[in-house]
């Protein structure tokens, strides 16, 4: 291997979620690391001030609007980019209810699937080619899915003020599906050199979140060996490093960024 093999120039990303905590900072450390990134979102104006915020500090961000949860508009998307190559998908946008199983209902469950397994489904469907091009132009194409620690273990529900407030069964339950589904995709494409990895952060609790709710942070950090929660810089760079030739013997592999909360 010549140069550097953490370098990303060249390559092109998708970030889905790209406004939210987790996708502003993947989208930044790709960019950083030299990747042209498409920041994904339903909402245009979020999308477009993300997009000049982070083109006014001389990075290569695109704007990709459109609603994941929409076969249309991400069919769209890709009738638009073509044949072009794209070397990173990273699925990461997630949005649901919060709830224990005892308060939570059937569509809490649908919702929660479709969100974080079909959509990942079909936008891989969309990024096949796009995927196996990069692969032939570039020599490596990468799949990142953003999954959870409790896809892994169960949330302690004595952190939390009831079960209306605990972690969602149902999202737990998604993204489970979603390591095991990486699992799947990483034995199928391996062969063709596109790799599928998976991460299950910890507590990573948003700055809102954490004004919002000092005494619930202060239980989680009490759960983790590392003593804090994490940072979303934190997850940003792991996915920089699963993007880059350094990882390019690392396929369907479950990363906990986690603190250590898993290996108690």
């Amino acid at each position: 291997m010549s140069g550097n093999p953490f370098s990303l120039a060249g390559k092109t990303a998708l970030v889905t979620g790209a406004t939210g905590y987790f996708g502003q900072s993947i989208a930044q450390s790709l960019m950083e690391a030299g990747a042209e990134v498409y920041l994904n979102g339903r909402n245009a104006a979020a999308v477009e001030a993300l997009v000049a915020t982070f083109q006014e500090r001389k990075m290569a961000a695109r704007p990709a609007i459109f609603d994941i949860l929409s076969e249309e508009e991400t069919a769209n998307f890709f009738d638009v980019l073509g044949s072009a190559p794209l070397d990173i998908l990273v699925n990461n946008a997630y949005a649901g209810a919060t709830g224990a199983i005892e308060v939570a209902d059937a569509q809490n469950y649908r919702d929660s699937y479709e969100i974080t397994v079909v959509v990942a489904h079909r936008l891989l469907r969309g990024a096949l080619e796009n995927l196996r091009v990069a692969k032939h132009v570039n020599g490596d194409a990468s799949v990142i899915n953003i999954a959870s620690m409790y896809g892994v273990v169960s949330p302690d529900l004595r952190v939390y003020q009831g079960k209306p407030d605990a972690n969602g069964s149902f999202y737990g339950a998604a993204k489970a599906a979603l390591i095991q589904w990486t699992r799947y995709g990483a034995c199928e494409f391996g062969p063709e050199g596109i790799r599928f990895n998976v991460l299950t952060p910890g507590a990573f609790p948003s700055p809102a979140a954490q004004g919002r709710y000092p005494q619930l942070i202060a239980q989680l950090e009490k759960k983790v060996p590392l003593g804090r929660i994490g940072v979303a810089h934190e997850i940003g760079g792991v996915v920089a490093f699963l993007s880059s030739p350094a990882a390019s013997y690392v396929n369907g592999a479950t990363i906990a960024v986690d603190g250590g909360w898993t290996a108690w």
